[in-house]
């Protein structure tokens, strides 16, 4: 609620909340709600006494409330203050006739918690703090009205408001008077400075409270002393009383301003503690904020004290958290231990002295059952805290904040929201929180520039037309009962657009530094943009509020960011802007300032402390005598407060001898050196004691002096002031120094720098920063910073930028500091991840080894410790949690003793890094602390896979910390697929290895597989490890390996590129897998997302596996290997760097051209054009000349020496040196000996191919080749023949006729010889030959040559080899192959299941023609099986294969045993073996005998047959058969009826066969008859 007038003009009640020491005094004893509650109820009390009563009370208690303070300010503090508070007020409201309940005293009671954020209320409106004099101090009430009245705060202000307008209208208009007490004399002369003394208070006319207290106490004891009695005053004497106290305040008011003015070192003071930090008392593990605000100029520097030992945040990370922000100053104790009980000391120093504060801090450790989860990291939630209510409980508030604002940016003349989630738990119904924003500290108001607004659930901060003045640091804080919580985020606004390019930026903040009836003096801020030329001066334009015409103040640029505007009209106010000027033109004008009215300061306060009651009449003051006019004396105290080359501001004091009239002033100047004494403003007189002075020479010197003037006349001039030249005493502040920038978020980077040394007035920085290399640069703020560190937002991630400072006070800017060293924009540090996996490694009967994998992600930074805790569980029931070690472990690894045995315990590890403590772990399985007693080791732990690819990966491990009975000897590592079974792991390693990784190798891509590793040593074989993995064997996207490089000045060093980086992310090398951070043999650069390892001197020292891990990544790493051979090959091409030399593709070397010519030449990888060669032969340098021709063609690197021929002194050594730039090199060909006698016959054998290349000639001398048919065929290739030109082919001297003769269209001549053999061995020869010369070509196909022919033949013939093929015959099976044709030279050898046969006459092979044949008598079933024909052409069998089994077999056999019946019945068939004609001619009469042989078996049947029908042996015809072998045919006496066809008729049980035979008798008559007949027939013919 407001306050009511009668407390806003009364500046006693302020000092109780200005005496800081009071205040920190009540809050130590804010518990004693009793103590206050009894006076808070006594102030009711006062209201039902007479107003004398009231008076001489709140005397008595001013007095008590002196004495207690000084004496027992620990006791009774809260009290005093709440007396002294109620005295004053009563004591004003009886001097008015105030006497009916209407001052009531706040409770503050209700408002006294040890809670331990604190808000401060502030119970003036935005509009009533606007309406105080701007050096008047408002009387804050801390406490809340209590709400037991039955009125409402509006309802209980309007009261009081109307009580106090009754008092004045009865003060004013009553006839008969008011009521006072009757005192002497003396009595009113009391009363009257008692008046005047708290009108001095309220003007800063201060004295000692001491003092006060005491005038006050005397004046109540005479009050006392005294009886009431009633006087009445006229009104005319109750109004001069009233005008001579305001008269005299006013005077006290302009007396205090003009020393405040005049105080040059007003701006520069001492520290002083406006809170002082708090004692505290927490519980164990909890985190404690201790707090202090400090007021001073400049800016004190704070420094945190613990037990007088200064605090070292480095030293303990993660332990102390100091920050200042804004006057505000914060020690953070985190995780409080025993250790931490101590005095702390807050000191502030600056260049005024120095100033402590003390605080205590005492930690209790709590022994009964308690929930852990109070302990939260970074935030205190113990010991529990309750605020009370409107509504009378008491609950404890949890205040969120959703969806919050970040880091924004705008432009000038753009809206911008600012807004966020609020979240109050527990939600009470109608009590809604109290919610303010900030703007770097300073509490907002909504304005035409920044609306607020509450939803109910969202908070929202708008800005209707941004400005650079709205640049700042940006806080929500939500109060709800005794809690509050707050947000910041920080708001950019840049420069709009310029309408002309390259004008400057607007400036900024423009403000009335003062303000009187003749000239308001504005300054503004320069702005960090000036548009790329520097900014010349500014113009300050004016504008009468309530129109829209502006006016420009000054004709010429001013430099100076202040500026006096003269030619105002008194009491009428003002807005002003300023607007920059640069070589290219006008920039945008400022925002305007705040109306300012043209009123000296004290009318300015008299016209802001009237009463807000209703007025109903005037004052009118008329002197009844008035006195005669007095000529007002000289000024006093004239001197110059401010001075530039464009204005000289003098201020002094009126004149004691002025009268009672007004009075103004002259003002006068004089040059330096002389006496001529000139008026300055002749036309109006200056009516305040402040003057500004222009059109002053720059450089020249000038005194000054004031005179007075009234009605009465014109008074003598004061004093001159001393000799001042005209120009800026302003210095430009000096360039800031020492440019630190540091990493903050990945889009932010902290900045901090030295302050300016000697810097007056200053302003503060801007800060600007340039993308490395660019050369351009940007603001990174518009609003100048005070301070000497700024976060610089809007930073593009893995980008590095410089940054450089500049101060700004009102004389300009400085210089630019020197540059930053470039950063690498990514983001700090954070806390680590949990680790995961807790194993117990060993236990004993009183301790266990814990082991844990590192967290998955460690915050950018490397994790500097680990703390274990552990707990019991009893039946399954977990007990509270124990910490195992006050100091963090490093390694993954710890044991935890002390423990019970045989008791169950779980366990937890939280990790550690620069950053603070991360979460801890989930909680472990249960282990049980008991003894082992196994020899064998324990497991491995800290499994970790890394360079993972497609077919590999590497496999990290520690080695397990129970080593067993005898040390560890290797490791075994087994492997298995993630989805497989247990009974399907796979050792990758038959031997122990000695290493603790493994480059595992024949991975399946795209599988998952996980790996485990066992120990060994003398006992045996330990128990497997945690699984690592599983892992896919992949090669992701995007991998890269690691690039060995050797430079130009030949540094060896190995690159990594990871195109996968986290702004958290870093490179770590090792050597072996074991960190290279302090090897003095290597050096380590990253930038960016790459990386380089330099070896200083590669030895053999630095023979290993190196590898390059990238963190905060999902595993991605590569290494490179150097052995003996790769450090070879570096150090040779390091030595190549080095000492450069032309690189050569080429040796020089020699060779023989076709006309005998030498050739000497070389070839070099590259030449530039000025690359030369110097020609040595036996080390003299040759030329070139008639011997020598030589040519060097720089585009192929060629360099070429050409002789005709070379004689025997050109044997020795040629040398070609070469040099292009500063690489050389040469190369050399020894010609000596036999090498340089075999190329002189070279060269002569050329010469002489070439003359025999003039006429016909072989350009491919004779050979032979072997056609698909298996001949051979010799052929040649000539050249340069013609139609003349014959051929002739000879062997062994012979020559060979040929039928073919040759065309010689395809310059190919050929010799088919076929089914070539022994018999074609020889020489074969070919002569060429026509009118220009013959050539001859000479084969010799004898010997070797000739084997080596009959070789390939061979190969051509068993190649023409048909698959073998089955045969039956009568005598067995044969397996048979054809072949183009037989030589003896192609070896047959037959295998039977692979053994060689052993031919028999059973088994017999042989060739018939073009058929090889295997023949096999008689076979048997031991003769299946497979069959192998190898034919050997000499150098290489060739197979045939056959399989004689199954069916194959079965079918031959059958076939055997067919053909082999078939041939015995042929065998044993009858037959006619011979004996019987074809023809038998016999004369008639004579006897025919035929014996004929036959055969059978059984011995055939014999039949005879005549002409087709049986024929039986009689006397005529005798057919006989003797011993089954011969028959034999007889005919006795034959006749021509014997003539016949005759036929023998063999017959057994297998055959029969039938010999016909024909008989012809003839008779010799008809014989010759016959004979002459056929005579005749053939003369007739010849006829």
């Amino acid at each position: 609620m407001s306050l009511p007038f009668y407390q806003r003009s009364h500046q006693h009640y302020d000092f109780s909340y200005r005496n800081k020491d009071l205040r920190t005094t009540v809050s130590h004893y804010q518990q004693e709600k009793k103590r206050s509650a009894i006076y808070t109820q006594g102030s009711t009390a006062y209201s039902s006494r007479s107003s004398a009563a009231h008076r001489q009370e709140a005397e008595a208690f001013r007095q008590a409330s002196a004495a207690s303070f000084q004496q027992q300010a620990s006791q009774y503090a809260l009290s005093s203050d709440v007396s002294r508070k109620a005295a004053s007020a009563y004591d004003y409201g009886s001097s008015h006739g105030l006497t009916d309940s209407s001052l009531l005293l706040d409770d503050y009671s209700s408002k006294l918690s040890p809670k331990p954020k604190r808000a401060k209320h502030s119970l003036l409106s935005g509009e009533e703090k606007e309406n105080l004099p701007s050096d008047y101090m408002v009387p804050i009430f801390s406490g809340r009205q209590k709400h037991v009245s039955g009125i409402t705060d509006t309802e209980e202000e309007r009261i009081k408001e109307a009580a106090a307008y009754i008092a004045q209208r009865n003060l004013l208009a009553s006839e008969e008077g008011i009521t006072t007490s009757k005192q002497s004399t003396a009595s009113k002369q009391s009363t009257a400075s008692r008046q005047s003394t708290a009108s001095k208070q309220s003007t800063a006319s201060r004295q000692s409270t001491a003092s006060k207290q005491s005038v006050v106490s005397k004046q109540a004891t005479s009050t006392l002393q005294q009886e009431e009695t009633f006087e009445k005053k006229s009104r005319k004497v109750a109004i001069r009383e009233k005008a001579e106290r305001l008269t005299l305040r006013k005077t006290l008011e302009e007396t205090e301003a003009y020393h405040a003015k005049l105080n040059e070192d007003h701006l520069l003071h001492a520290p002083e503690f406006i809170i002082k930090p708090r004692s505290h008392t927490v519980w164990e593990k909890e985190n404690v904020k201790l707090h202090c605000s400090i007021a001073g100029w400049p800016e004190p520097r704070v420094t945190w004290y613990k037990n007088q030992v200064p605090i070292n945040v480095h030293a303990n990370p993660g332990k102390y958290i100091i920050e200042s922000r804004y006057g505000m100053h914060t020690l953070e104790i985190n995780a409080c231990d025993f250790e931490d009980t101590a005095q702390y000391r807050a000191s502030a120093m600056n260049v005024k002295g120095e100033l402590s504060a003390y605080a205590s801090v005492v930690v209790k450790r709590y022994k009964g059952e308690f929930d852990e989860t109070r302990f939260h990291a970074g935030v205190s939630t113990m010991p529990l805290s309750f605020a009370v209510t409107p509504y009378g409980y008491a609950s404890k508030f949890e205040i969120h904040f959703d969806d919050k604002f970040d880091v924004s940016f705008g432009r000038e003349g753009e809206t911008m929201s600012l807004g966020c989630r609020v979240v109050i738990t527990p939600e009470i119904k109608h009590f809604q929180p109290e919610i303010q924003w900030y703007r770097n500290g300073v509490p907002l108001s909504p304005s035409k520039w920044v609306q607020t607004l509450w939803s109910g659930e969202r908070a929202t901060l708008t800005f209707s037309h941004l400005n650079k003045e709205d640049e700042g640091l940006y806080t929500i804080r939500v109060q709800m009962g005794e809690y509050y919580e707050q947000y910041s985020a920080y708001v950019f606004v840049r420069d709009a657009d310029a309408e002309i390019e390259g004008a400057p930026a607007a400036p900024l903040d423009v403000k009335c530094l003062e303000a009187n009836k003749d000239y308001i003096i504005i300054s503004w801020k320069q702005p960090a943009v000036d548009g790329g030329s520097p900014i010349l001066g500014y113009f300050i334009d004016k504008c009468e509020v309530g129109t829209d015409n502006w006016s420009q103040c000054n004709d010429t640029p001013v430099k100076f960011a202040r500026f006096p505007v003269t030619g105002l009209i008194e009491g009428r106010s003002y807005i002003f802007r300023v607007r920059a000027v640069n070589k290219t033109g006008i920039g945008f004008p400022s925002r305007v300032s705040e109306p300012v009215a043209a009123l000296d300061p004290a009318e300015k306060a008299r016209l802001k402390s009237r009463p807000s009651a209703p007025w109903t009449g005037q004052i009118i003051v008329t002197e009844e005598e008035p006195s005669e006019g007095i000529v007002p004396g000289p000024p006093t105290d004239l001197s110059v407060t401010e001075a530039t080359r464009s204005y000289v501001v003098l201020s002094w004091k009126p004149p004691r001898q002025r009268g009672h009239e007004g009075i103004m002033y002259f003002v006068e100047k004089c040059e330096a050196g002389t006496e001529n004494w000139q008026r300055v403003n002749t036309e109006l007189p200056v009516k305040s004691p402040r003057f500004a002075l222009f059109d002053l020479a720059e450089g020249k010197s000038y005194s000054f002096r004031v005179r007075c003037s009234n009605s009465a006349g014109v008074g003598e001039p004061s004093d001159a002031t001393e000799v001042t030249v005209v120009g800026d005493k302003l210095d430009i502040p000096k360039a800031p120094g020492k440019i630190i920038p540091s990493r903050n978020t990945d889009t932010s980077v902290v900045v901090s720098w030295e302050e300016s040394t000697d810097a007056k007035e200053l302003v503060g920085y801007y800060i600007e920063a340039s993308v490395a290399g660019s050369g351009k640069w940007e603001p990174c703020n518009n609003n100048p910073v005070k301070g000497s560190r700024f976060t610089c937002h809007g930073l593009v991630t893995g980008q590095s930028y410089i940054f450089r400072v500049r101060a700004v006070n009102a004389a300009g800017l400085s210089e630019y500091s020197q540059d930053s060293e470039a950063i690498e924009v990514k983001a700090a540090i954070a806390p680590p991840s949990p680790p995961h996996d807790i194993t117990c490694l060993e236990s004993f009967r009183d301790s266990m080894v814990l082991g844990w994998k590192q967290p998955d992600k460690i915050g950018g930074a490397e994790i500097t410790g680990y703390y274990v805790n552990y707990r019991e569980v009893i039946d399954g029931v977990p007990g509270k949690w124990r910490e195992a070690n006050v100091k963090a472990v490093s390694e993954e690894a710890y044991k935890i003793s002390n423990l019970k045995e045989n008791m169950v315990y779980q366990f937890q590890v939280a990790a550690m890094n620069m950053a603070g403590l991360g979460a801890p772990s989930a909680v472990s399985e249960c282990f049980k602390c008991e003894e082992w007693t196994i020899a064998v080791p324990g497991p491995p732990h800290s499994l970790k896979c890394s360079e993972v690819r497609k077919d590999s990966l590497v496999l990290q491990w520690k080695p397990p910390v129970h080593s067993g009975r005898t040390p560890v000897t290797g490791y075994f590592v087994d492997v298995k697929e993630a989805k497989a079974k247990e009974d399907q792991w796979r050792g990758l390693n038959e031997a122990a290895i000695k290493n603790v990784y493994l480059k595992v190798r024949g991975l399946k891509e795209g599988v998952s597989y996980v790996f485990r590793v066992r120990a060994i040593n003398q006992a045996g074989v330990g128990k497997p490890s945690d699984l690592a993995g599983p892992v896919v064997a992949e090669t992701r996207p995007g991998t890269k390996e690691v690039v060995v490089n050797v430079d130009d000045d030949g540094v060896i060093s190995l690159n990594f590129e990871c195109d996968q980086m986290t702004p958290k992310s870093e490179f770590t090398w090792s050597k072996d897998y074991v960190s290279t951070e302090d090897s003095p043999r290597l050096e380590v650069e990253s930038k960016g997302n790459k990386t380089k390892m330099t070896f200083k001197d590669l030895g053999m020292d630095d023979l290993g596996i190196y590898s390059c891990d990238v963190t905060d990544t999902d595993g991605i790493a590569s290494s490179y290997l150097i052995d003996e051979e790769e450090l070879k090959r570096l150090l040779a091409l390091s030595h190549e760097h080095k000492f450069p030399t032309v690189p050569v593709k080429s040796e020089l070397a020699v060779e023989i051209l076709e006309k005998g010519q030498v050739r000497f030449w070389m070839q070099a990888e590259k030449l530039s054009g000025n690359a030369k060669v110097n020609y040595i032969f036996n080390e003299k340098e040759i030329f070139e000349g008639p011997k020598y021709k030589m040519h060097i063609d720089r585009n192929t690197g060629i360099i070429e020496m050409f002789m005709e021929k070379l004689q025997d002194e050109d044997e020795g050594t040629y040398t070609f040196q070469l040099q292009d730039g500063k690489a050389t090199n040469h190369s050399t060909v020894v010609l000596i000996g036999d090498v340089f006698k075999k190329l002189q016959k070279e060269a002569e054998f050329q010469r002489q191919e070439w003359i025999r290349k003039q006429g016909p000639h072989f350009a491919e001398y004779l050979s032979w080749e072997v056609t698909g048919e298996c001949n051979v065929l010799l052929k040649c290739k000539v050249a340069n023949i013609k139609k003349e030109t014959h051929i002739v082919w000879y062997k062994d001297e012979r020559e060979i006729s040929v039928d073919e003769k040759h065309d010689f269209k395809d310059g190919i001549c050929t010799l088919l010889i076929t089914e070539f053999s022994k018999k074609d061995a020889g020489i074969y020869e070919v002569i060429l030959k026509d009118d220009r010369g013959k050539d001859k070509s000479r084969l010799k196909l004898v010997d070797e040559a000739f084997k080596e022919l009959m070789t390939e033949v061979c190969k051509k013939i068993a190649l023409s080899a048909t698959d073998l093929k089955i045969q039956s015959t009568a005598e067995g099976i044969r397996l048979y192959s054809f072949v183009t044709y037989y030589v003896e030279d192609l070896k047959v050898n037959w295998s039977h299941n692979g053994t060689a046969i052993r031919y028999s006459d059973r088994v017999k092979t042989g060739v018939t023609g073009e058929q090889i044949w295997l023949q096999i008598n008689e076979p048997t079933p031991n003769d299946k099986g497979k069959y192998v024909m190898e034919l050997f052409d000499g150098k290489t069998g060739h197979q045939k294969t056959v399989d004689l089994s199954g069916q194959a077999y079965d079918e031959a056999y059958a076939e055997f045993q067919r053909l082999k019946q078939a041939a015995i019945a042929e065998k044993n068939r009858a037959r006619v073996l011979g004996g019987l004609p074809d023809v038998v001619t016999i004369q008639e009469g004579k006897a025919l005998n035929l014996t004929c042989n036959v055969w059978g078996d059984p011995p055939p049947e014999v039949s005879w047959l005549k002409n087709e029908k049986a024929l039986a042996s009689d006397d005529h015809c005798n057919l006989k058969f003797e011993a089954g072998k011969t028959a034999y045919f007889t005919i006795n006496g034959v006749s021509t009826a014997d003539s016949g066809k005759y036929g023998l008729v063999v017959k057994n049980k297998y055959g029969s066969e039938t010999s016909d035979f024909t008989v012809s008798v003839f008779i010799p008559e008809e014989e010759a008859r016959m004979a002459a007949l056929e005579a005749q027939k053939g003369g007739k013919k010849a006829k």
